[in-house]
């Protein structure tokens, strides 16, 4: 189930996701791991800027984790996913360019 909360002040609406999805660029997340462990692939033709933001809605990624599939793309220059296991994390994901990939902005 996918709710949106409408604001446009500051780019997309925040979306609760509370299941598998593939983001676009300048998604803002609400992923709800509070039923499930949440798999959000990251987008497949990332240009320089795209920008992908997350927040522990439900403040269980400790117990059920996201991960965040690289799609591809390399993600802090690693080519693998991304597990997020912190209660409360907050992180947004910045697309560098194929050298580095998908590097962390801020958080987490």
């Amino acid at each position: 189930m996918t709710k949106t909360f409408t604001e446009s002040k500051y780019g997309k609406p925040w979306v609760v996701q509370s299941g598998n999805t593939t983001a676009t660029a300048g998604a803002r997340y609400f992923v709800n791991t509070g039923s499930i462990a949440i798999t959000i692939t990251l987008p497949a033709a990332p240009v320089l800027g795209d920008e992908v933001h997350f927040i522990d809605y439900a403040r269980t990624f400790d117990t059920r984790a996201l991960t965040v599939a690289n799609n591809g793309k390399l993600i802090m220059g690693v080519n693998d996913t991304l597990s997020v296991s912190t209660e409360g994390a907050a992180f947004s994901l910045a697309f560098s360019g194929d050298t580095y990939g998908w590097l962390i902005t801020h958080g987490i």
